[in-house]
């Protein structure tokens, strides 16, 4: 009975450990594409390879608010200045918040992130070799996944063999114990070593694209570029704006992009204000 607990525990680690290397293989050969030399990234670029479709949406409504034609207030409200959009994107944010012209922040953003000028956005780069293929970055996340439920339960397999394992004499319960710790070994080695080959897979920019973005400033500066390349790499904070996180900062607990909840007076002031 041991030695089956112990041969089904080196099978579970095996395979789950198989599976992360064939992931992490096939996305480096995947990565092979070339990307044009001497391309400079756009400030959307840079944010769908910092933060992804959720950082292009921020990226797109900040603009718009750094040039007074979207009011971002610190509750979490959306409003409509400049009913106008510039490029595909503001048209994108423009499109979710709607003809009333006030929105939820965070129902903007989800809805900005899903829509097809994002996903082009991520399609191009991708094919430019700069961003990560969104399969190949779903499947390393998920054989790493399975590599650490594999180091439970080879943990629990060996509690098991530990406890329906007959008494034995002498040292034969530190040799049972040394058997599992092969498998649990095999395991935690393959999630240490994915920490450092397979984490760049997990994320948006592949190798290429992340040393296009080392050549980038997170710090804001004064002219608009500056300052939404910094948000775009850096996020919302790195623009050291209170008011701008705090907008931000607000989530929609009641579910749903496309139902639009009456502003509070506190918005329409804040509005008001800034026109």
């Amino acid at each position: 009975m041991f030695w089956l607990i112990l041969l089904l525990a080196c099978a579970v680690a095996g395979t789950s450990c198989t599976l992360l290397c064939r992931a992490v293989v096939r996305a480096a050969v995947a990565e092979g594409t070339p990307f044009p030399r001497g391309h400079r990234l756009t400030v959307y670029e840079a944010a769908f390879l910092s933060g992804g479709p959720h950082r292009v949406a921020e990226v797109a409504m900040v603009s718009m608010a750094r040039q007074h034609r979207l009011v971002l207030a610190h509750t979490g409200w959306a409003t409509v200045v400049d009913p106008r959009g510039r490029d595909a994107l503001e048209r994108t944010v423009l499109g979710a918040i709607g003809s009333t012209g006030q929105a939820r922040i965070a129902r903007v953003r989800a809805a900005v992130a899903g829509d097809e000028a994002v996903r082009a956005l991520g399609d191009r780069l991708t094919t430019a070799g700069l961003a990560v293929p969104e399969h190949t970055r779903g499947t390393v996340t998920n054989a790493v996944q399975l590599v650490r439920v594999s180091s439970l339960v080879v943990l629990g397999l060996g509690a098991s063999a530990w406890v329906t394992a007959p008494p034995a004499p002498g040292g034969a319960a530190t040799t049972h114990a040394a058997w599992f710790a092969l498998p649990l070994l095999l395991t935690a080695s393959c999630l240490l070593i994915a920490r450092v080959e397979a984490q760049p897979y997990t994320r948006w920019a592949s190798a290429s694209g992340r040393a296009l973005l080392c050549g980038l400033s997170a710090r804001p500066g004064g002219d608009d570029r500056t300052y939404l390349t910094a948000v775009a790499v850096g996020g919302v904070p790195a623009a050291d704006d209170p008011g701008l996180v705090a907008a931000f900062a607000h989530r929609d607990h009641h579910g749903g992009t496309d139902r639009v909840l009456r502003p509070g007076p506190t918005d329409r002031g804040s509005a008001r204000r800034e026109r």
